[in-house]
């Protein structure tokens, strides 16, 4: 039998009577004549006051009980979602992590996929079973433990079992119908793209597009493995939502496919720092160790000051993360490792990017996008580049017009 993995979202089964809408998506594909693997999320809201119940409870957590606790919301879906398949007349049985096993680092509330045998899902399809609902977001660590696997691990979940049991696609249901060239909140231009390259929702994804999880699409190109975006609240079919697909698979792309943006970023920047072999592994090794995820860095042209070269140095993060980067800095800075004149953060900056695999090998695009943000009097703090994404960060205030100008530039609203 082919075989088809199904995962949905919180919103998808934030109720019984949702739970019973996407039961009937099930039961249509195996109408059709696929067993299906279901991966499931906890209802909608309740991760987080599973979440908010461990920290009221202890504020320096065991993180193994937070992963016995926080796994469970998608322990109560698994057996909901499989009790409704069998009123439906569908045999489906539940399947937490550790029973299917689903091996794991020891990570835990970040664990990585080690590895998915098949015996144990095998064996029941052989004995009749068309579905197995298994709980997504959670693993068995070496150690015999729960464990999870970070926000959207559902995701991951699902194409990690599309690729261990050679799935035909792995069909992502949420509450949107599709991938689109950007926000449609911020454009009613935007379009539903009906097919999309790993690399181009890698990015998107990365950029701030929160449709699929970065990991799952990381996942997913490795594998090869097609991945459907749809919506659970209509109707579908074969040809709804967007596939997410190797680039072989489109004839012939927009130069840009879209446009994604992050709000909350901010800008810091280390004014006069000493121009020498080393500097930045002085300055990035302390944010790495701090957990700060920096993105986007620029090093000005140094310049001779007492005797000696500097610099500046500028590198954008997460809003959430400017306390953690500055007190590394001023770790560092004590500790001899780096000096600096002044630390200066700008918290009120957004990134925007345009992403496209056609770009590549089309000249301009930079051009276009510079002459767009122009146009309308928004000012460029950094640039960042890459081979199919072209990022800025500016003025926070400015940045839904960003979009809106990037969107009519390179004309997304159009088919290909």
């Amino acid at each position: 039998m082919p075989l088809l993995v199904m995962k949905f979202g919180g919103t998808s089964v934030a109720d019984l009577a949702r739970i019973k809408n996407a039961a009937g998506k099930v039961q249509r594909e195996v109408a059709r004549g696929y067993d299906v693997i279901v991966i499931v999320s906890a209802m909608s809201g309740k991760t987080n006051e599973l979440v908010g119940w461990v920290e009221q409870t202890s504020a320096l957590y065991d993180a193994r009980e937070y992963d016995a606790v926080v796994a469970s919301g998608e322990n109560v879906t698994a057996g909901l979602m499989a009790l409704t398949l069998q009123e439906m007349d569908v045999p489906a049985r539940s399947w937490q992590g550790w029973q299917v096993p689903i091996n794991t680092t020891s990570a835990h509330a970040s664990a990585r996929f080690v590895g998915i045998p098949r015996t144990n899902l095998d064996a029941k399809f052989a004995e009749g079973f068309k579905v197995a609902v298994v709980a997504g977001f959670q693993g068995l660590s070496p150690e015999g433990r729960v464990t999870t696997l970070g926000r959207g691990g559902s995701d991951t979940t699902a194409v990690a079992f599309a690729a261990a049991f050679g799935a035909v696609r792995c069909d992502i249901y949420t509450d949107v119908d599709g991938i689109y060239t950007t926000d449609p909140r911020i454009t009613d231009k935007a379009r539903k793209l009906d097919r999309i390259a790993f690399e181009e929702m890698l990015e998107l994804s990365s950029l701030g597009a929160k449709v699929l999880q970065t990991r799952s699409v990381e996942l997913a190109m490795r594998f090869k493995v097609p991945l459907r975006v749809l919506s659970s609240f209509e109707d579908t079919d074969e040809h709804s939502g967007t596939l997410v697909c190797d680039e072989d698979e489109i004839m012939e792309s927009k130069v840009v496919s879209g446009v994604a943006y992050s709000r909350d970023e901010a800008k810091i920047t280390l004014v006069t720092v000493e121009d020498r072999p080393g500097i930045a592994a002085a300055i990035f090794g302390p944010l790495s160790d701090a957990g700060v995820n920096v993105d986007m860095i620029v090093q000005n042209i140094s310049e001779k000051a007492n005797g000696g070269a500097v610099t500046d140095m500028t590198f954008s993060c997460p809003v959430n993360q400017v306390g953690r980067a500055k007190k590394a800095m001023e770790d560092a800075k004590a500790a001899g490792s780096i000096n600096y004149h002044d630390l200066n953060v700008d918290s009120d900056v957004a990134k925007v990017s345009v992403v496209g695999i056609g770009m590549r090998s089309h000249a301009g695009v930079a051009a276009t996008m510079f002459k767009a943000l122009s146009q309308e009097n928004v000012n460029i703090k950094v640039i960042a580049t890459s081979e199919i994404k072209i990022s800025v960060l500016i003025d926070r205030k400015y940045m839904e017009l960003a979009v809106q100008a990037l969107h009519d530039i390179f004309e997304l609203e159009k088919a290909d």
